[in-house]
């Protein structure tokens, strides 16, 4: 009797503890398969994700970097299971056109009130262009032709990141397609040749977002200016706000959310717990940004800025993963 006794107590200490540890880690023995952008930046974000999934104890697979058309497209075939960088509403044409809510759900608020638009250099808007539609004019347009050939050079959005569509309809429907070339090379490229030109004096005339280091560079307000449209339009005649800051930049106002496929989620109530409470301050992300641009711009040091930023917002985080590890318990 006393030897089953012990043997009985030791069986329910190794089932409790299994279940201990089933709670502190309900993502054991679960690969997570990110899918991230092209873009060293969005590393950050990234990272305190994995980091946050990984003290949950999911196994992070080597992520797929492509453009973020591709990602949505492999998440809602289930070639991957999440991305952080699923632009609400920018992105909304690539998760229609990749299944929709039948194959993926956007979760939480990762990064609010990111904005996007056209932007001048002080000089230019001081002395009257503050609207996109002035460049209609060939000879307003010819002030920021940098090839010689007569029309305005608008460093612009990559084929494939869902900008360009934003872009393109805006050429037409403003009247611009004659008056303004939209370079559409790799953005780090063809702004690192707007900067270049800003540096020299001469006038500018590009398309941004934030978060993102070039508003550290050129700063709004300060070398550059944010410019209006004429009036609202989109692509699919869609009605978004794209008012910020009492001006109508022509973009929609987006947030960041984490885009998942749906089977993860359902399988994964802590990782789909994760994802609707994590948040990150955009000025965060700015701030981080601009050390890359400083120099700061390794893995290791991208990854020392993780390391910063949660123990900087440790009770934010540790609450995420409490909430997680309760929605795994049912």
């Amino acid at each position: 009797m006393f030897r089953l006794g012990i043997a009985g107590a030791a069986s329910a200490y190794i089932t409790l503890a299994g279940v201990a540890g089933a709670s502190e880690k309900p993502g054991e023995n679960v690969t997570a398969r990110p899918i991230e952008g092209t873009v060293l930046e969005e590393r950050f974000q990234n990272q305190i994700i994995y980091r946050a999934l990984q003290e949950l104890g999911y196994e992070i697979a080597e992520p797929q970097s492509v453009e973020y058309q591709t990602i949505h497209l492999a998440i809602g075939a289930g070639d991957g299971d999440f991305t952080t960088v699923h632009y609400d509403p920018l992105h909304d044409p690539f998760f229609e056109e990749s299944g929709g809510e039948a194959a993926m759900s956007r979760a939480g608020h990762l990064i609010k009130g990111a904005v996007q638009g056209y932007l001048v250099d002080k000089a230019s808007y001081d002395a009257g262009i503050t609207n996109i539609g002035a460049l209609a004019d060939p000879e307003i347009a010819a002030r920021f032709d940098t090839n010689g050939d007569g029309s305005a050079d608008l460093a612009g959005c990559p084929p494939g990141w869902g900008c360009e569509r934003v872009i393109e309809h805006h050429l037409t429907e403003y009247g611009l397609r004659d008056t303004v070339t939209h370079n559409q090379g790799a953005y780090n490229a063809v702004i690192a040749d707007t900067i270049a030109n800003h540096q020299d004096g001469k006038p500018v005339i590009y398309y941004t977002w934030t978060p993102y280091w070039v508003s550290g560079v050129l700063v709004p307000g300060k070398n550059v200016e944010w410019l209006e449209v004429p009036y609202t339009s989109l692509p699919d005649d869609r009605a978004d706000n794209t008012i910020y800051d009492g001006k109508n930049l022509g973009f929609s106002v987006n947030e960041l959310r984490i885009l998942a496929n749906k089977e993860f989620l359902d399988a994964n109530p802590a990782a789909a717990k994760l994802f609707e409470l994590a948040e990150i301050d955009i000025d965060d992300v700015s701030a981080e940004n601009y050390k890359m641009r400083e120099g700061e711009d390794s893995i290791k040091d991208i990854d020392r800025h993780v390391d910063q930023w949660i123990e900087t917002n440790r009770n934010t985080y540790d609450s995420w993963i409490a909430a997680a590890r309760e929605a795994a318990k049912g």
